[in-house]
């Protein structure tokens, strides 16, 4: 597959880009895409909730009346679940929700993504290019120039750059990622895809192809 790329003001520049079809135009895998979104949406649980337990509660420990003759149920501390203001029986515990994912099921889920949008046509390549200091004003215009100003982008960048990602940081629909953190979810997430030039040749180094 090969797709056109575009300079800033949203015209072909005339050259051409050719979109590997190992990372493009796979089988996609739709359960390697469940795990891998389910895995990274674990990871961002901070998992630090906790109710307290009955031996978390400040309270007497005396028994609080005798245990026969009362007509009901035995009862040894105030501090039972069963009472008001006990402690909360098998109650949340911090705990990590992560789990393991081999890589290579990772990388199919990331294939599949990728070529499910390359299906769609969401997939765009811009030159590579950079800003003097951080100016959202000019990311909203390359969006309107890509005519994508109202739906949700993710800028894929061959390295990190600072001023991009300041530039679109007050921005709701523009996330900007390095190719070497690219993820499942984002890819999914994003109604439009805009690789810059040198990170697609950068993407079948992150894939060892």
């Amino acid at each position: 597959m090969e797709i056109s790329v575009l300079n800033l003001a949203g015209q072909e520049t005339g050259r051409k880009v050719a979109l590997n079809d190992a990372i493009f135009a796979i089988e996609p895998n739709d359960h390697s895409i469940y795990l891998d979104v389910k895995q990274f949406l674990a990871n961002q649980r901070q998992g630090t909730h906790k109710s307290k337990e009955r031996a978390d509660i400040s309270g007497s420990t005396r028994k609080i009346k005798k245990q026969k003759g009362t007509g009901t149920a035995r009862a040894g501390s105030i501090k039972s679940p069963i009472f008001r203001g006990g402690g909360r029986a098998f109650g949340p515990r911090p705990r990590n929700y992560g789990f393991k994912l081999n890589k290579k099921v990772k990388q199919l889920a990331r294939k599949s993504a990728l070529t499910y949008k390359a299906n769609e046509g969401a997939i765009k390549v811009l030159e590579d290019f950079t800003f003097e200091s951080p100016k959202t004003k000019e990311m909203v215009s390359l969006q309107k120039n890509l005519q994508i100003n109202d739906k949700k982008l993710l800028i894929v960048l061959s390295d990190a750059n600072k001023n991009i990602y300041l530039s679109t940081r007050n921005l709701q629909n523009v996330d900007v990622i390095a190719v070497s953190d690219l993820n499942t979810y984002n890819v999914l997430r994003a109604k439009t895809i805009v690789f810059v030039e040198g990170s697609v040749s950068k993407l079948e180094e992150v894939f060892n192809i």
